[in-house]
């Protein structure tokens, strides 16, 4: 028989133990903390993780708890690894949509200097159409999502997959341009590339107020008309595919004849084009992906050939940057280019290959040396006049 002096400490330490398994005992948690932010610090579920959680508002609104910085992402829909390139944090990418999986396209520069990502693990198609089984098994600690369809959406495939979602509004550098900042800004804060987001929205302002400045003080009658056709649109196009609120233009503050077409895309009557007579017309070379291309329209069809830009040969190709989603560094590229052509006392000092290199390198740093000649390649030239011949 158990001494009764025994038994009673047999039972105090039984109760101990119980308290320590129970998380009675201990000092405080420090998920109680907040950091500078204002950001509430959260330790990650495994007791031995040192894993911080933040919780962050996504381009839908939603609040969603993400572990900052973390180790593995995935990007879904058009331009989010893009963004994610920008920001330098594509090492933590561990599947990919299949449009990255293309060998040799040569046509998205962010793709061009990360060429690795071709090799990386297929998460599903692209434009968002991922598979959440794939998508489970690459890993990713978090994903990014864009041009998500409703908050419901992606709160069901982070539920299906038990993964976060951040969704983003891709935005543009035209009238969506404070969509794109943000977006870059929430992808820098869940990365931990707070200060890298802000040196690449500085980079764009800054280049879009020199581009402005060049030209604001040219009277409006002083100013050659212009045209762009051929641009992109979920796919190559002809001739009469153009942009009425085209940023190139916009920023060089050139006389765009189809700027009252609307703001979004738009594929101008032949009859129009005829009608404004443009003194400069520039080709999107992604029409070189169709047939007949607009460069074939323009050499084939007899009403474009008494045009004015045609019969004088000032027609020019220009960069895509169309290509899933906007390349904004093309779009920059694009409105240097056509300042030298439209302006060209007011952009003398720049030469278009050296200033495209130096946007790429910016945005991709060294990754971006070569983008621009791989672009040339992909393109069948790149800048420059276009034979009509």
């Amino acid at each position: 028989m158990i001494h009764k002096k025994y038994l009673c400490v047999l039972l105090v330490l039984v109760l101990v133990a119980a308290c320590v398994s129970a998380g009675c005992v201990g000092s405080s948690s420090e998920s109680d903390a907040g950091d500078e932010s204002g950001h509430k610090a959260v330790k990650g579920s495994d007791a031995s993780s040192d894993t911080e959680m933040i919780t962050i508002t996504d381009g839908l609104g939603r609040t969603v708890i993400v572990p900052k910085n973390p180790e593995k992402v995935v990007c879904q829909g058009a331009g989010a690894l893009r963004y994610l390139c920008y920001l330098g944090a594509q090492d933590a990418v561990v599947g990919v949509e299949d449009i990255e999986l293309r060998k040799d396209e040569n046509r998205r520069p962010y793709a061009i200097a990360n060429p690795w990502l071709q090799e990386m693990p297929l998460i599903g198609e692209f434009r968002g159409n991922t598979d959440p089984e794939k998508v489970v098994a690459a890993e990713p600690d978090v994903i990014f999502w864009t041009y998500v369809l409703s908050p419901a959406d992606a709160d069901e495939f982070s539920a299906k997959t038990g993964i976060p979602v951040v969704a983003l509004n891709y935005g543009n550098l035209g009238v969506y341009r404070d969509d794109m900042y943000s977006s870059l800004r929430i992808m820098g804060e869940v990365m931990d590339r707070e200060e890298r987001a802000e040196e690449i929205i500085d980079f764009f302002d800054v280049a879009i107020a020199d581009l402005e400045s060049r030209t604001a003080d040219i009277p409006d009658e002083e100013k050659m008309s212009v045209f762009v056709g051929g641009i992109a649109y979920a796919g190559p196009h002809g001739f009469q595919s153009t942009e009425p609120t085209y940023p190139p233009f916009m920023f060089i503050n050139a006389k765009n004849v189809a700027g009252e077409m609307g703001t979004d895309h738009a594929d101008a009557s032949k009859e129009a084009i005829m009608e404004w007579d443009p003194g400069i017309l520039f080709v999107d070379l992604s029409t070189y992906q169709t047939t007949p291309s607009a460069l074939d329209e323009l050499k084939e069809d007899p009403a474009y050939q008494t045009l004015t830009a045609v019969k004088e040969g000032e027609v020019y190709g220009i960069l895509p940057y169309n290509w899933y989603s906007s390349n904004h560094g093309s779009v920059l590229a694009d409105a240097y280019y056509a300042g030298t052509i439209v302006y060209p006392d007011q952009f003398a000092d720049i030469d278009i290959g050296a200033k495209t290199d130096e946007i790429y390198t910016f945005l991709f740093e060294e990754n971006g040396e070569d983008v621009y000649d791989m672009m040339e390649i992909g393109f069948k030239g790149g800048y420059g006049k276009l034979s009509l011949e």
